[in-house]
């Protein structure tokens, strides 16, 4: 192979490299919008819930409604960390 052979060869592989991560940081991108989606959602039906449960002052239904919502997204992180796992 001569030098111009390679380097065009060198660019192909950065070019299809740089096309692999364009597609995982946008798949990422999207994943969060819908899990921030999901969890808006969440949010308002749990606080609602808390709220129509429990006759609480409104500033203990909303730190109790910050809780539980913590408890389900640190376990969802954990979970999605130990699921989606990349070795090195």
């Amino acid at each position: 192979m001569n030098k111009k052979e390679l380097l065009k060869n060198k660019a192909t592989e950065s070019a299809k490299k740089f096309n692999s991560e364009v597609r995982k940081a946008t798949s990422t991108a999207i994943v969060a919008a819908f899990s921030f989606l999901i969890a808006l959602t969440w949010k308002e039906v749990i606080t609602e819930y808390v709220s129509k449960l429990v006759t609480l002052s409104q500033a203990q239904g909303k730190i109790l409604s910050a809780g539980i919502i913590t408890i389900i997204c640190v376990t969802g992180i954990l979970l999605t960390s130990r699921l989606l796992k990349v070795e090195e």
